[in-house]
């Protein structure tokens, strides 16, 4: 039995299935339920609407967003921001601004990039490639 403290309470658990507890699992889930239902009724809410109207944090929501729980196609308007510039974004977790000068910073590092993606075996991708 792996025991460990929840990140969000504090409470001791076993971590075997989860990296929190099943209390805030369920709290969890039970946010969200709220916002799934809320966004039924109201398509065209921003995540600060959605936030206010059902006590959700911003910072949940964005998550349900990234891990797909909702869909753009469910919640057109709900943009959330990039971790490096506060851009509004609706996928990922840095804008494509952002994205663009680290792939430029990591290039300009670099000896010679296709000499260091044959090195590392690895390479970058463009929007395109995905």
């Amino acid at each position: 039995m792996a025991l460990a403290n929840c990140p969000r309470c504090g409470k001791l658990f076993n971590r075997q299935f989860r990296t929190i507890c099943d209390e805030c699992h369920a709290g969890i889930e039970r946010d969200y339920e709220t916002c799934f239902k809320f966004l039924k009724d109201h398509k065209g809410v921003t995540i600060n609407e959605l936030s206010e109207a059902t006590e959700v944090s911003v910072q949940q929501i964005t998550k349900f967003i990234q891990e797909g729980r909702i869909s753009k196609a469910v919640a057109p308007n709900l943009t959330y921001p990039c971790e490096m510039c506060g851009a509004a974004i609706r996928d990922g977790k840095i804008c494509f601004n952002c994205q663009n000068k680290l792939k430029k910073g990591i290039a300009g590092s670099q000896i010679g990039r296709s000499e260091a993606d044959s090195r590392n075996g690895f390479r970058i991708l463009d929007r395109d490639d995905r």
